[in-house]
């Protein structure tokens, strides 16, 4: 794709093109084990989004068909999903614990919140909110949400975050100054969806010392 644009990659640190363009259509696995492991096995600080955005701006030079990098995508996003939802209805509470540095109290309760106030629409909005996407799917599995209401919000939720962030890598990745500049966008995307998770921390901290 960058010889059609007459560019070459920016090749920046935190640009994972290289990375993608290496290993060619084995780009598809490195997508698979990370969106899956994201919300699947409960890691939340993976780079789901930024690397399904990255992939699909060079989808042209590693050789995947655009639809079939939305389907392992929505596929795999929605496998972990439930592999986590099903953590959640088998341990329940008993995963999170408040000094942990993975499975905090903390991201429990921020998923819970955002679970109680959207219902099952919550399955939908947390795809675009990292950490309360990692977290929201185990919230309603120990919650009384049935497997039969969760479901096809998941599938759903999924593929729509797949079709949105591969078509607008694709789309943005023809304009030279997005796909010389790969390793910005990653940044831009850390800093849009981590903000407000960030602004509610510090919210709540104050709060907090308020009723202290």
């Amino acid at each position: 794709m960058w010889h059609l644009l007459g560019h070459a990659p920016a090749g920046g640190f935190l640009d994972p093109t290289p990375l993608l363009q290496s290993v060619g259509p084995y780009s598809l696995i490195v997508v698979v084990l990370i969106v899956f492991i994201e919300t699947g096995l409960l890691f939340p600080f993976l780079p789901g989004d930024s690397l399904v955005f990255a992939a699909a701006i060079v989808i042209g030079s590693i050789g995947i068909p655009l639809w079939l990098l939305i389907l392992v995508v929505g596929v795999s996003a929605s496998l972990g999903s439930q592999t986590s939802f099903a953590l959640g209805r088998r341990f329940g509470p008993r995963l999170f614990k408040r000094d942990a540095r993975v499975f905090k109290t903390a991201y429990r309760d921020q998923a819970h919140e955002f679970f109680t106030k959207y219902g099952p629409g919550s399955i939908m909005l947390a795809r675009f909110v990292p950490v309360v996407r990692t977290y929201i799917s185990p919230i309603a599995g120990s919650s009384s949400m049935p497997l039969r209401v969760f479901l096809p919000w998941n599938i759903v939720s999924a593929f729509v975050w797949a079709i949105i962030l591969t078509l607008a890598g694709y789309w943005l990745g023809k304009i030279p100054a997005v796909a010389n500049n790969v390793d910005l966008i990653v940044v831009a995307i850390v800093i849009v969806s981590v903000l407000p998770i960030a602004i509610g921390l510090l919210r709540r901290r104050i709060r907090s010392r308020r009723a202290e």
